[in-house]
């Protein structure tokens, strides 16, 4: 079902698209914008893992270093075939963790102290096992191809906004006719309906990292238990997150400042943990 949501919402991002590319800076534009998007994403996507890592202080673990953290992960590549991750910790009272990488063969998982601390076994199990869906799933993929289309049309607003102001109103792709308020109101609502559908497609990835991290783990209830810790004790917790990585996190970083849910990375916790709680009576949606 979550598969399928983010083939529609993937589906009505691009149709977005080329509309707005059409309507705004005709086809050159469209091309243009979406050409800058995939340089500056995909440039980040490559380089994901260092990039957020070290935004972070991640210190790369060793398995003498947290044997228990090893052995969690070691158990749930072999159940979920994959590779192992390099595990990272990062300091900080604020329970979370995050997988980064561009692919399962160069992944990596980051744990908070305040994760290690507050988690039992079984809970903390939970965790990895939907940071690993992440990974199975690449996820971090599929949101740089979000994020792509969603900036080139921020640029392609850009660029008619800056038509507008100085060419009258008349853009490379003006016709007879053409309404200049039309204009104006897509310049404005585009980017916000490519936000809202990329956000939407970060909680629909989470909904399957929900279930595929249950699933791995053999316990949808240790990760339901785990993820109303998390979310309580991240609303007390402030961390010096920033918005543009929030959505990597397994609980929201920012959920205590007053983020909407309709603007949320995340999904509604409660309806989360309603998920997983039905899975053990085989009723998961």
């Amino acid at each position: 079902m979550n598969t399928m949501r983010t083939f529609m919402l993937m589906a009505a991002l691009t149709a977005l698209l080329v509309f707005v590319g059409n309507m705004m800076g005709g086809q050159s534009g469209m091309f243009l914008a979406f050409a800058f998007a995939v340089v500056m994403n995909f440039g980040s996507y490559w380089f994901s893992d260092k990039i957020v890592l070290k935004m972070y202080g991640g210190q790369e673990l060793t398995q003498q270093d947290a044997p228990d953290l090893f052995q969690i992960v070691q158990e749930l590549t072999a159940r979920g075939g994959l590779p192992m991750p390099k595990l990272y910790m990062i300091r900080g009272d604020q329970p979370n963790a995050f997988a980064t990488g561009r692919n399962p063969e160069h992944a990596a998982i980051a744990v908070t102290e305040g994760i290690i601390r507050m988690l039992s076994r079984d809970e903390l199990r939970g965790v990895l096992a939907h940071e690993l869906s992440h990974i199975k799933h690449r996820d971090i993929l599929v949101g740089t191809i979000a994020a792509t289309m969603a900036g080139a049309i921020s640029m392609l607003a850009h660029m008619a906004q800056w038509a507008m102001i100085f060419g009258g109103g008349r853009g490379s792709n003006d016709r007879e006719g053409s309404n200049p308020i039309a204009g104006l109101v897509m310049i404005i609502v585009a980017p916000l309906a490519a936000m809202l559908i990329q956000m939407a497609i970060s909680r629909s990835r989470e909904f399957l990292a929900d279930a595929g991290g249950a699933e791995m783990a053999a316990n949808p209830l240790s990760l339901a238990n785990a993820l109303r810790k998390l979310d309580s004790r991240a609303k007390q917790i402030p961390m010096d997150a920033s918005p543009s990585t929030a959505h990597m996190f397994i609980v929201n970083p920012l959920s205590g400042r007053g983020f909407t849910r309709l603007f949320s990375t995340h999904p509604p916790m409660e309806e989360r943990i309603a998920r997983l709680e039905a899975m053990v009576h085989g009723g998961a949606r």
